[in-house]
């Protein structure tokens, strides 16, 4: 199986170096593509002095957009599975070999690693846990389906879902929306517990006067995803 890491990357020049060594490091058997959502510091610098394997977009996507870019990129290069894997550091690649078991046994089309399974590691910030446990009851209530953390970055796609996003991906805050989208069209989902870190260097996309706009926004598109398929 072809395998590729999609690494989304907007102003990680503090985190990236290490974000690749973890991977050369403890994902073997994958490659990675740092998507370069055009960064306002040196992360595009970085990348090509370090000789990384990137591509450079020619304007800002935002993190759904840069996703998709990398989606699209795995799906025409022939890749089997893609996994997204954020380029802040708090994830580890050394649990990477544990999605794709999932996804090699046909256990999933999508596999996720979730921090509320075993609630271990960085468990993000009081807020935030609030939200993510609203989203998980209405995925709850519209799929019947229990997602204990909807919001996670990691997460693992095969052949068949990978074209459904390289096709169609929700452009803000698109790991909510993209869970329901797949579960309504049949998809399989299943989580694996890891820990993730905190943020090594710089700040989340996500501030707190977003917040509210975040919930009611997603909560939308939310509900619309669930009556579309």
């Amino acid at each position: 199986m072809k395998n590729i890491i999609i690494i989304p990357a907007y102003n990680e020049s503090g985190n990236i170096e290490n974000t690749v060594k973890d991977i050369l490091e403890n994902a073997r058997g994958f490659d990675y593509l740092i998507v370069n959502d055009c960064s306002q510091d040196n992360t595009l610098d970085i990348c090509r002095n370090k000789g990384f394997n990137y591509i450079n977009l020619p304007i800002n996507l935002g993190i759904g957009g840069a996703v998709q870019a990398g989606y699209r990129y795995a799906y025409y290069h022939g890749y089997d599975t893609a996994v997204q894997f954020d380029g802040d550091g708090q994830h580890d690649a050394a649990y990477l070999s544990k999605l794709l078991e999932v996804i090699e046994k046909d256990e999933a089309d999508m596999a996720i690693g979730s921090r509320f399974i075993e609630n271990e590691g960085f468990q993000s910030s009081g807020l935030r846990r609030v939200g993510i446990r609203y989203f998980t009851r209405l995925i709850r209530l519209l799929t019947r389906e229990t997602i204990t953390d909807p919001t996670s970055g990691m997460r693992m796609v095969n052949r068949k879902l990978l074209k459904e996003f390289a096709n169609s991906y929700p452009k803000d805050y698109p790991e909510p929306e993209s869970a329901v989208t797949a579960l309504k069209r049949g998809y399989r989902i299943k989580e694996i517990p890891v820990q993730m870190r905190s943020r090594a260097e710089g700040e989340s996309s996500i501030s707190m006067g977003k917040s509210v706009y975040y919930m009611i926004k997603v909560s939308l598109a939310i509900f619309i995803a669930n009556i579309m398929k």
